[in-house]
């Protein structure tokens, strides 16, 4: 059998993708905390590992199974005693779709979180140069250090626009989409505008719950995202100039200290 030779110049896996939709790169994370995620919200632990396909997929799945299920209402019923209300409200025919995807969903997220930590540490040990810089005729996108807290409070005013300062712009164009779609049906920001005016009557009777359950999930999801997205990105800056300047401006006869 013959010996198969690598280019030493070929990155078998890379820490960062970076082209005009936004940038993607692998950092460890915690397998529990994306599982979490996924057992909130279907969709969303993938989407933190930036599988947008599949978070895309599930998160579509959610919205439309549990409108149609009320597991939503199920769930708000539930909660405040009345189990009555909340068997009446119920359709058992989709919730029986409902389970088996859920599961899968957090399941899923747990395992690619698992590989790719693995992925992750491999890419390290690899620890080939990255592309931080890329622009064409519409766009320009690169690798930059940003304030993760700026991030997580353009996110807590309008869900997605943290997502656009960090340029991860599907992330973001998702969110912003189905936040307003979300606050639409929900009737939220009249129940807002009611609630300020002090008609807390008027405010319960336009409120519609089963659209309304969804925002806790996405407004948090939301600031989570940029906010742990902007440290792990300003770390892996931090690294590739810490390269960069060792292997252009280091003196060769210098002796680096050693750590204790």
């Amino acid at each position: 059998m013959s010996n198969i030779q690598f280019d030493k110049n070929y990155a078998r896996r890379t820490l960062l993708y970076v082209n005009i939709f936004g940038t993607t790169q692998l950092h460890l994370r915690n397998p529990f905390i994306i599982a979490a995620w996924s057992l909130a919200f279907p969709g969303m632990g993938h989407l933190l590992l930036s599988k947008y396909l599949r978070g895309l997929v599930l998160f579509l799945w959610e919205i439309y199974i549990n409108y149609n299920s009320h597991v939503n209402l199920l769930i708000l019923y539930s909660c405040i005693g009345n189990f009555e209300k909340a068997k009446q409200v119920i359709n058992i025919r989709w919730l029986s779709l409902y389970l088996p995807i859920y599961i899968f969903a957090i399941w899923d997220s747990y395992r690619s979180a698992v590989d790719l930590n693995h992925v992750c540490l491999l890419a390290r040990r690899e620890d080939k140069d990255i592309q931080t810089f890329k622009m064409n005729f519409i766009e320009i996108n690169y690798l930059d250090k940003r304030n993760p807290w700026v991030a997580t409070m353009w996110s807590l005013l309008v869900p997605g626009s943290g997502q656009l300062y960090l340029h991860r712009l599907i992330t973001a164009f998702f969110l912003i989409i189905w936040w307003i779609i979300i606050c639409y049906n929900s009737n939220f920001l009249p129940a807002a505008h009611c609630t300020l005016l002090g008609d807390f009557k008027q405010a319960k009777e336009i409120l519609d719950m089963q659209w309304f359950l969804n925002i806790p999930s996405v407004y948090l999801f939301a600031m989570y995202d940029a906010y742990t997205n902007t440290i792990e990105t300003n770390k892996l800056f931090d690294w590739d100039q810490a390269k960069f300047l060792k292997k252009n401006y280091q003196p060769s006869n210098f002796n680096m200290p050693s750590k204790k």
